[in-house]
């Protein structure tokens, strides 16, 4: 999968910026900033929309900002996502009534399949709030405290959270691994 497709803003990067870094930065952060992404989004597609237009004016206007810099993509991803949720709602209906029912959260090599189709049914089966805290601190490496300001609860709600879904990850793996 291409997380980046040349576009009109990725042709001005590359005239603005020659220089390999924005590439090698997003190749290292872009599959977890699109994980994240896929909590607010309706669609792959979307989500990786999102991501390239947050890197994109993050790379242009802010990458010289202080502060962790995905967490501030992140917060810039979320609210991209927020703003195609309103812009785009009869879009966003269509693409959701055409969603697969298999559609994957990971890319992966053929051995091993069983042991990756169980870990994405379990995380399907996590509660919305608890999958988000989840995705965010392992694939969007924040701590608790900016999980907690991107969310908009509790330091305290984030941290049990993360351990619920931890130990509801946890049980449904025993539990595939005992019968499976």
């Amino acid at each position: 999968m291409t997380l980046f497709r040349k576009t009109h803003a990725t042709r001005r990067m590359e005239a603005l910026s020659p220089d390999a870094s924005w590439k090698d930065w997003f190749q290292q952060h872009g599959p977890k900033l699109l994980l994240c992404a896929r909590q607010w989004t309706r669609s792959l597609a979307d989500a990786e929309d999102v991501v390239q237009d947050a890197f994109v004016r993050f790379w242009r206007n802010q990458r010289h900002l202080g502060g962790n810099p995905q967490a501030l993509l992140i917060t810039s991803i979320r609210r991209a996502a927020v703003d195609l949720a309103r812009q785009d709602t009869r879009r966003v209906a269509r693409e959701e009534a055409s969603v697969e029912p298999g559609e994957r959260f990971f890319e992966f090599e053929p051995s091993g399949d069983e042991r990756v189709r169980a870990i994405e049914a379990a995380l399907r089966r996590l509660p919305g709030p608890q999958r988000e805290v989840l995705t965010l601190k392992i694939w969007g490496e924040l701590t608790f405290d900016e999980i907690a300001r991107e969310l908009d609860i509790p330091l305290n709600t984030a941290a049990s959270r993360y351990r619920y879904a931890l130990a509801a990850l946890r049980q449904q793996m025993t539990n595939v691994d005992c019968h499976g």
